[in-house]
């Protein structure tokens, strides 16, 4: 898991552009500090994937538990960064406003954290029922977890509406699932 250097950023200098289409102004401060945190660590990683990712391995075993912590703001690259910021911009413009800035912040905090705890449970549980240990070693990086989360809590306070998926229209109760789906498809690993 190496991000790849010495390469034009297109999905980052896309996802500044479209920032600057909303406008600053109209982003609320703690999605802006999502996003500002998120791109300055693609920009100046802590540590190569491999040190930030989570796994069974590094976190449970060897208790290497500040991954919880850099896992979701770390990104493989920049295509991986600009998706998962674009889907922060807006679900973060929803639901903050409705939450409230402090409220929302808490959420983002602990969805970070469960989300690396409840990765680290489902590989420990596949190393379990399919008696392979390779799923311990599996190491995730990126935000997307906690937009699947985001994604939940939005169809809770905005029941009954519709979404768009690769143009079919879904309704918001069963989106979040059928995006998953379709990222894996569209993006496997």
């Amino acid at each position: 898991m190496q991000r790849r250097q010495g390469r034009v950023n297109a999905g980052l200098l896309l996802l500044l552009y479209q920032i600057s289409q909303v406008g600053l102004q109209n982003i609320p401060s703690v999605t802006l500090g999502v996003l500002v945190l998120n791109i300055f660590l693609f920009l100046n990683p802590v540590g190569p994937l491999s040190e930030v990712c989570i796994s069974v391995n590094e976190g449970f075993y060897r208790k290497n538990w500040q991954r919880l912590l850099l896992s979701p703001v770390h990104h493989a690259d920049d295509w991986h960064l600009y998706y998962n910021m674009i889907s922060m911009l807006w679900k973060g413009i929803m639901l903050e406003k409705k939450l409230k800035s402090i409220w929302f912040a808490y959420i983002i905090a602990v969805f970070s954290v469960l989300i690396g705890v409840v990765y680290m449970v489902l590989e420990f549980m596949l190393v379990k029922i399919l008696d392979d240990p390779s799923y311990e070693m599996n190491c995730a990086v990126g935000f997307s977890g906690v937009l699947f989360a985001l994604k939940v809590l939005n169809n809770h306070y905005n029941p009954g509406r519709v979404s768009s998926v690769l143009g079919l229209q879904i309704s918001s109760k069963y989106a979040c699932w059928v995006e998953l789906v379709a990222i894996h498809l569209i993006s496997p690993g």
